[in-house]
């Protein structure tokens, strides 16, 4: 399962000492092969973690053959020092596997401003390259959790007799191969519970295929798979400093799968984890979907989407299950999105209770009940969509991110 579902892959997961308490806090995944491509898409803040910039040189040569994860510290904002710190890791896993740190990709999640304990990662990662095995995705996935309540995984199995549609692999010099068709695998694992913002949300996630594809071809998929979904949650407008979304493919399968499928596999892993993310967000007690219809582009539908998942005043108005339609009219507001006031209307779980920018039909009617809330905004100004995803406001969320740090 997780990381380990398409061939070729093993993976471990060891509590190494980093985290106080003995849980599990360093994971291993490592790729046998034959292929070793790689894609990755990273945070866009301009604030990065020392495993950001070690793995953003690492994937400009398009191959991994192993990634290497750590909870309990994030290694970031701790200057040269941190950065020696994510090198002799990746070092460490190379050395261990007799390949290349050109080719080991260092992800970590946890307080920013602290070094990790580097005695307990080396001896976590002997002890996870001792334990590596195919059926190591589920102790993997577990090892990357910090305020995550559970493990996030998921997985999905292509067709490569698809017929091919849209993107073919023919457009980046592949081949289609010969001889019966065979099916393929995609699997993925994901951390993230908060700073969840575009860009990637907070989190980090390994993504795995036993496809055959070049480095190009999954760069490609990757960056379309997160942009309309990791991308568009947003639960609380923070952005991390370590977000990592990495793509391998082992070539295991034997398998040149059509690339238009193969992108839907791809984002329909990312789009599973995604939702994981959002409904165990620190201290959330609603998942918000906020659908924009009726957009001039599919750039000002995210843009109104974006603005409306980050009102505090409309977060907590949906924790208070109050269904509050000015507040979502005032955030629209904010924009440079094109419409015109007095033809937005609003609707939350099915009830239009905004018309025309004016009070629609009766409030009491929607029902607020539901964990699930969608607002519908739509702008009356042409013929594109998109949703964004966020949640509400908690005190739960407030006491978790207090004292976070101490």
């Amino acid at each position: 399962m997780s990381v380990t579902a398409p061939l070729g892959f093993r993976a471990a997961g060891v509590a190494a000492g980093i985290k106080s308490g003995g849980a599990r806090d360093l994971a291993l995944v490592v790729n046998d092969g034959p292929n070793r491509a790689a894609a990755g898409v990273f945070t866009a803040n301009r604030v990065k973690a020392a495993p950001v910039l070690w793995s953003q040189q690492v994937l400009r040569g398009g191959r991994l053959r192993a990634v290497v994860l750590n909870s309990g510290g994030a290694n970031a904002c701790t200057g040269h020092e941190g950065f020696q710190d994510t090198h002799a890791t990746a070092e460490k896993v190379a050395e261990l596997l007799a390949d290349s740190a050109g080719e080991i990709a260092v992800c970590s999640t946890g307080l920013i401003g602290e070094r990790l304990p580097m005695d307990a990662v080396l001896s976590g990662v002997e002890q996870a390259a001792a334990k590596l095995s195919r059926d190591g995705g589920l102790n993997a996935a577990d090892a990357i959790r910090t305020t995550d309540t559970v493990s996030k995984i998921s997985f999905k199995r292509g067709d490569a007799a698809a017929a091919p549609r849209g993107l073919s692999s023919t457009q980046f010099g592949g081949s289609s191969g010969g001889g019966a068709p065979r099916g393929y695998m995609v699997g993925g694992m994901a951390k993230g519970a908060g700073m969840m913002a575009p860009a990637l949300a907070t989190m980090l996630c390994v993504i795995t295929t036993d496809a055959e594809l070049t480095a190009e071809e999954l760069d490609v998929v990757l960056r379309r798979a997160t942009s309309v979904t990791f991308d568009r949650l947003d639960t609380d407008g923070c952005m991390s400093t370590n977000d990592t979304v990495l793509l391998l493919s082992s070539g295991a399968a034997g398998v040149r799968p059509d690339l238009a499928e193969f992108e839907q596999k791809v984002t329909e892993v990312c789009a599973d984890l995604a939702r994981q993310l959002l409904v165990d967000a620190e201290g959330a007690s609603k998942a918000i979907a906020i659908e924009v219809v009726g957009a001039a582009s599919e750039d000002d539908a995210v843009k109104v989407g974006r603005a409306v998942a980050r009102s505090n005043l409309l977060k907590c108005a949906i924790h208070g299950e109050d269904p509050n339609w000015g507040r979502v009219l005032s955030a629209v507001g904010t924009t440079d999105a094109e419409f015109e006031p007095d033809r937005l209307n609003v609707a939350i779980n099915g009830i239009w209770i905004c018309r025309g920018g004016a009070v629609g039909d009766d409030r009491d009617k929607v029902d607020m009940r539901p964990r699930d809330v969608t607002i519908t905004v739509d702008l009356s100004a042409g013929p594109h969509t998109a949703t964004v995803h966020t949640t509400d406001l908690t005190a739960d969320y407030v006491h978790e991110n207090s004292a976070y740090s101490t």
